[in-house]
C-alpha cells in the first residue's frame, strides 16, 4: 500500500496525542478544582441556610414561612370546635364591696305577675378602680429648742418610715412588678405614676427605689436559693449572653425541682459552675453540649444528661449537608432517635417494666445508627466521636428516675429574660446586675410554684422596711 502524500507522519501524530493528553489532564484538574469548590460552597450554603431546627438559633430568626398549603382554610376567630370552655369563677361574697338588687315589676312577654322561685338569680359582678387608690399618710416631727444650749432637735421616726422614705411599701411592690414583670422603662412606669395615680416620682429616685431598695429586700431570700443549688439532685442549666455598657456578660439558669435561680457571670467558661455549684455536685446536670459543661462533667466526675433536642437539631443539619453519604447517616440517626422519643411519649400506656425494656432497646439502636458504618466525612466523624466520649450521657433519664431527656425546663425559665434583654438593651451597673438576678430569680420560682410574685414582693419590701425576717422562696412540704 502507498503512503498518502497529506497523511501525518508518526511523529506528528505522537505529537497531537501528547498535547490532547496535556489538555486532558488539564481540564480533568480544573474539574477536580471546581468540583472541590462546589462542593465547599454547598456546605457553606447549608451552613449559611441554618435556623431553629437544624441550630440553636431562635425562631424569630425564622423570618421567610413557609407558604401555607393550598386548600387549607383559615381558622375562624375565636375558639375552636373542640376546645374546653374557660369560665372566670365569681368572686366571693366576701370580697364584694358592693350588692344591689333589682326586683321584676312584670313579666316582659304578658305583662303578669311573677312570684319568686328557688332558681339561681342572675349575677353581673362589676370591677372598677376607686377614685383614689392611694392612702397617704403624714408622719410629723414638732421642733424642740434646748433651753439650755439652744439646739433644735425633734422626735425620731419609726425605722420602717425613715427606711421607705416617700414610697410605702406596696406602692413600691408596684414599681417594682411594672420594672420586672411588665418590662416597663422608668420613663413609662413615671408616667404611668403620674397620669393614673396622680403621684409624680423622678425616673432616678425609681431607679434608686428599684435597684436599691427592692433589690435588697431581696437579697436573703435570692442568697437562700443560691445556697441550696449544690444539695439539688437534680439541675438543668443554661446560658445566653446579653450586654453591660458594650461588655460581653452571661445569664445563667438553675432549674431544681421546686425553684429557679438566674446568676449573671462575666464569662461563660466551667468557672461559673464551680462558683455555684462547687466541686463536690452529686446531682445529674441537664444541659447541652457545650464545652463548660463537658469540662465540668469531666473534672467533678458527675452525670450529665445532654439535650436530645439540641441533637435533634444536630441531625438535621447533617441531612441537609451536600456529601449524600453524610446526610444519610444523619437521617438514619435522627429516625432512631425520634423512635425513642416514640416510645417515651407511649409511656402511660405502658407498664414500667416494658416502658424500662423499650427505651434500653431504643438507645442501643442510637447508639448502633451513630457508631456503625460512619461515612469519612468531617461532620459524620465529628458526630460519631461525640457518641464514642459521651454516648451514655444522652441516656441518663432511662436509668435515672425524674431526669427528663431535654433541657426545656431552662430554656423555658429563660424566655422572660429574652424579652426583657431585647426591650431594656441588658444592665449598666453591678447595681442593675443585682436587681435583674434577682427579680428574675423571684418571677421565675413564683411562676415555677404557682405564687403571686406582686405579693411576695409586697412581703418582701415590707420585711425588709420594718426589719422582719424575709419570706422565703423555698417551698415548704
Amino acid at each position: 500500500m502507498r503512503k498518502r502524500k497529506d497523511a501525518p507522519s508518526r511523529r506528528e501524530l505522537l505529537a497531537i496525542v501528547r498535547r490532547l493528553e496535556a489538555r486532558n489532564a488539564a481540564l480533568e484538574k480544573r474539574i477536580e478544582t471546581q468540583d472541590k469548590r462546589i462542593h465547599e460552597l454547598e456546605a457553606a450554603l447549608a451552613k449559611a441556610r441554618k435556623n431553629s431546627s437544624t441550630s440553636s438559633k431562635p425562631p424569630s430568626s425564622d423570618i421567610v414561612k413557609p407558604p401555607r398549603p393550598r386548600g387549607a382554610g383559615k381558622r375562624k376567630i375565636g375558639g375552636q370546635p373542640g376546645h374546653p370552655k374557660h369560665e372566670r369563677p365569681p368572686f366571693p361574697p366576701e370580697a364584694v364591696n358592693q350588692s344591689w338588687i333589682y326586683t321584676p315589676t312584670a313579666c316582659p312577654t304578658c305583662d303578669g305577675h311573677g312570684v319568686p322561685t328557688e332558681e339561681p338569680p342572675h349575677r353581673v359582678q362589676q370591677v372598677d378602680l376607686v377614685a383614689s387608690p392611694l392612702w397617704i399618710t403624714e408622719h410629723v416631727c414638732p421642733i424642740h429648742k434646748c433651753v439650755g444650749c439652744g439646739q433644735l432637735f425633734y422626735g425620731p421616726l419609726p425605722p420602717a418610715i425613715e427606711k421607705a422614705g416617700l414610697v410605702g411599701p406596696h406602692l413600691t411592690a408596684l414599681v417594682a412588678y411594672l420594672k420586672g414583670v411588665c418590662h416597663a422603662s422608668f420613663s413609662t412606669i413615671h408616667t404611668f405614676l403620674r397620669d393614673v395615680l396622680d403621684v409624680p416620682i423622678s425616673r432616678g429616685q425609681l431607679s434608686k427605689l428599684v435597684t436599691r431598695k427592692v433589690s435588697a429586700a431581696l437579697r436573703e431570700p435570692y442568697e437562700e436559693l443560691l445556697r441550696r443549688l449544690p444539695t439539688q439532685g437534680r439541675l438543668n442549666v443554661d446560658e445566653t449572653g446579653h450586654k453591660e455598657n458594650k461588655r460581653r456578660m452571661w445569664t445563667w439558669c438553675f432549674r431544681a425541682e421546686d425553684f429557679t435561680v438566674l446568676r449573671i457571670a462575666e464569662t461563660r467558661s466551667a468557672q461559673v459552675l464551680w462558683d455555684v455549684l462547687g466541686r463536690e455536685f452529686q446531682g445529674v446536670l441537664g444541659c447541652d453540649y457545650f464545652s463548660a459543661y463537658r469540662k465540668y462533667m469531666r473534672e467533678c466526675n458527675i452525670l450529665v444528661q445532654f439535650c436530645l433536642a439540641h441533637l435533634i437539631r444536630d441531625l438535621k443539619f447533617l441531612t441537609t449537608l451536600p456529601n449524600t453519604d453524610t446526610a444519610a447517616y444523619g437521617q438514619d440517626v435522627l429516625d432512631a432517635v425520634r423512635e425513642l422519643f416514640h416510645v417515651f411519649h407511649r409511656r402511660e400506656r405502658m407498664s414500667q417494666r416494658a416502658f424500662a425494656a423499650a427505651l434500653a432497646d431504643r438507645r442501643e439502636a442510637v447508639l448502633a445508627a451513630a457508631l456503625v458504618d460512619v461515612p469519612a466525612g468531617a461532620e459524620a466523624q465529628n458526630l460519631a466521636n461525640r457518641f464514642r466520649l459521651h454516648g451514655n450521657a444522652y441516656f441518663q433519664f432511662i436509668t435515672t428516675p425524674g431526669v427528663e431527656p431535654t433541657n426545656n425546663l431552662a430554656e423555658q425559665a429563660f424566655r422572660f429574660v429574652m424579652i426583657d434583654r431585647h426591650i431594656t438593651q441588658g444592665t449598666r451597673s453591678p447595681h442593675g446586675r443585682a436587681w435583674c438576678e434577682r427579680i428574675w430569680t423571684v418571677l421565675a420560682t413564683c411562676a415555677q410554684q404557682g405564687r403571686s410574685a406582686f405579693h411576695f414582693l409586697c412581703d418582701a419590701i415590707e420585711a425588709h422596711f420594718t426589719g422582719q425576717p424575709p419570706p422565703t422562696l423555698v417551698r415548704t412540704p
